[in-house]
């Protein structure tokens, strides 16, 4: 086991870091599952899918959409820490 950090060093939230990277991640996310929605439909429709093929390409392009704002979060969260040390 590895020994545990001193819990004597408070931590306190950096408000303005973490709404930064929300209102970030909600104006991303928002262009990122919509194009998700809109390009699986132009994809079915220029393939030729039924509804269930259109459905499954939006859930592929949206799981995908979720691996990309999961990624701009860390990488957000890194850049913009979410807390300090007081």
């Amino acid at each position: 086991m590895s020994p545990q950090p001193a819990s004597s060093a408070s931590r306190e939230i950096v408000w303005q870091s973490v709404i930064t990277v929300v209102s970030a991640a909600i104006l991303i996310g928002a262009e990122v599952f919509g194009a998700a929605f809109a390009g699986g439909w132009a994809l079915a429709i220029l393939f030729g899918l039924d509804d269930t093929g259109t459905h499954i390409l939006q859930a592929v392009l949206f799981a995908i959409g979720v691996m990309i704002m999961v990624a701009f979060i860390r990488t957000a969260q890194r850049i913009e820490p979410f807390t300090k040390r007081a």
